[in-house]
């Protein structure tokens, strides 16, 4: 009897707060590893489809070959036709149905789990799985199915506030739902450590969950926004920029913390969800650059 194939290292790109740089991180990250030589499928489960613009997809796709055929088809849908190559070799992408219609989807938030463990799973070593902002069943889905979940956040007052909402969502899967997930990981991103309120925010945020969970962080470049206006990644619009070298990194340490086989979530969520939230750094001279 042929053995199944193994289940690839799944990582969801969540945060409860839009524009928080999930969709950017994804596609990134999931590039950096296929470049690396890992077979890698990035699933768009926002309907916006921006993950499908960051490589180069302009096409509307077929919705029966979309992640979220899976959702409203259920046994009808064709699971072997959904990850289709991409410009970069070893990169398959999964892409959205911009025109889902939530009030026919399956309320099972186990589906896509169930999918990416099962027999129809793409063959790979990773999957990313760029996530759509608001609580739903693809929310509640992805977490369930991911080993690792990556909250980005810009260091900003707000970002706090986002951080614990998408905490609570962790917390309520992790101790409500069969899953598999082994770490929480916090992604500071455009960031500018010249900034008093980055430094402050990162600060704010490393006494609030603990330094296990925050990460070295990407920084801040404008051709991170023109390569994906360009559709293509950031190491292929600009290789020498940074922000490679942060990817770069990022992979390395997700990389390690999963494949380590220790779990690393930090403090115990009902920690962190209790703790009060540190005063917001003064706008007035936040944003002054270190001297």
């Amino acid at each position: 009897m042929t053995a199944p194939p193994p289940c690839p290292l799944v990582v969801a790109i969540a945060n409860r707060k839009g524009g928080s740089g999930k969709t950017t991180t994804a596609v990134n990250l999931a590039v950096e590893w296929a470049m690396r030589g890992q077979r890698t499928v990035l699933i768009d489960l926002d309907t916006q489809g921006h993950a499908g613009l960051g490589v180069g997809l302009r096409r509307r796709p077929d919705p029966a070959r979309t992640v979220h055929a899976l959702f409203r088809d259920g046994p009808r849908a064709r699971p072997e036709t959904l990850a289709r190559p991409t410009m970069v070799e070893n990169l398959r992408l999964i892409p959205a149905d911009p025109l889902f219609d939530y009030g026919t989807a399956s309320r099972d938030p186990g589906v896509l789990r169930a999918f990416l463990r099962g027999p129809d799973a793409p063959e790979c070593d990773w999957v990313i799985l760029d996530t759509p902002p608001t609580r739903d069943v693809l929310l509640t889905g992805a977490l369930i199915a991911a080993h690792a979940v990556v909250v980005p956040f810009m260091p900003q007052p707000l970002a706090l506030l986002g951080i614990r909402q998408l905490a609570r969502v962790f917390h309520d899967v992790a101790t409500g739902y069969e899953q598999d997930l082994r770490t929480l990981a916090l992604l500071p991103v455009m960031i500018d450590l010249r900034l008093r309120m980055h430094r402050e925010i990162m600060d704010a945020v490393e006494r609030m969950f603990g330094p296990g969970l925050l990460l070295e962080g990407i920084h801040g470049s404008v051709r991170l926004a023109e390569a994906f206006g360009l559709g293509v990644p950031i190491r292929r619009h600009a290789p020498g920029n940074r922000a490679v070298e942060d990817f770069r990194l990022l992979a390395d340490a997700l990389d390690g913390r999963l494949r380590g086989g220790r779990l690393q979530t930090g403090p115990d969520a009902t920690t962190y969800l209790e703790t009060p939230t540190p005063p917001l750094p003064h706008a007035d001279g936040s944003d002054a650059p270190a001297s």
